[in-house]
């Protein structure tokens, strides 16, 4: 059986603590190292969020008031002879959606430049708006070459057979209106690393909202009788008005003990779709 010298262990143990020592040491270095390298990355992404958030409000802001501006649409245009102006249009946008949410709304109210009537969320590192002038840096136009005027709007489709009739029937036909809302925001300060390229890209937003704001509905059943009446290729009065007479005998001709009556040729109002009295209920 062999002996081992208590020297020789000892050496042997005190060599093995020193690779040891040595393998933590480097792989500590290579973590650290691992780390910096991250960071490079991780950390700009880091402090960008608070700045991407801001800019990601922003956007859902201007597609919300371009949204707003093309649904005004809907209740004052070509059918009723009467469009918002569209500087005061602007002038609603800037002040309900680009201001501050606090702050309340009054007829004929402008957006300001001052800080109490700014969103406090959107503003840069230096506690700077970023909608610089709200009165130059939000606008709105209409229609895909960005037009001031609201006849610019629309885009022309093509009707196609089934609607041969459109013009017989006075029916509209401009096509797809168009809103169009754009933002221009500042760039970031300069000289910071972690801002760049947002320092120097001019970023201006634009979000559109397309409608069919003529879509042939009638506000009433008079102006449908009124389009209808007015075609003498739809609803030839004169001709059905002539046979009434002779359509309303025949029927009562053929069944004599209902006392049906004829289909009132000619007489829009007489088909028209009205509760009758007695199937109201009033409350008091």
């Amino acid at each position: 059986m062999k002996t081992l010298n208590v020297a020789t262990v000892r050496q042997t143990t005190m060599r093995c603590g020193m690779t040891a020592n040595a393998l933590h040491m480097r792989m500590c270095g290579q973590a650290l190292t691992e780390f910096l390298v991250a960071a490079v990355a991780i950390v700009p992404l880091f402090l960008l969020i608070p700045l991407i958030a801001k800019y990601q409000d922003i956007n859902h802001t201007t597609q919300t008031a371009s949204r707003y501006a093309a649904f005004e649409a809907m209740t004052r245009n070509d059918s009723v002879g009467s469009w918002k102006p569209p500087s005061q249009l602007a002038d609603e946008v800037r002040r309900r959606f680009f201001s501050n949410a606090d702050a309340p709304i009054k007829t004929n109210d402008v957006a300001g430049n001052f800080k109490a009537q700014q969103n406090l969320f959107w503003r840069g590192p230096r506690d700077e708006a970023l909608i610089k002038e709200i009165q130059n840096d939000v606008q709105i136009s209409f229609g895909t070459g960005n037009s001031a005027s609201h006849s610019a709007g629309f885009t022309g489709t093509s009707d196609g057979l089934p609607f041969l009739l459109r013009n017989e029937l006075n029916l509209p036909a401009n096509g797809i209106y168009t809103a169009n809302v754009s933002v221009a925001l500042i760039n970031m300060p300069a000289g910071l690393k972690f801002y760049e390229p947002f320092d120097q890209i001019n970023l201006r937003m634009t979000r559109s909202t397309s409608l069919a704001i003529d879509p042939w509905t009638a506000r009433n059943p008079a102006q449908i009788e009124g389009k209808i009446a007015n075609s003498a290729v739809v609803f030839p009065v004169g001709q059905l008005a002539a046979v009434s007479p002779i359509v309303d005998a025949a029927v009562t001709l053929i069944d004599l003990p209902g006392g049906l009556r004829g289909p009132r040729l000619g007489r829009l109002d007489f088909w028209r779709d009205v509760v009758p009295e007695d199937r109201l209920r009033t409350r008091n």
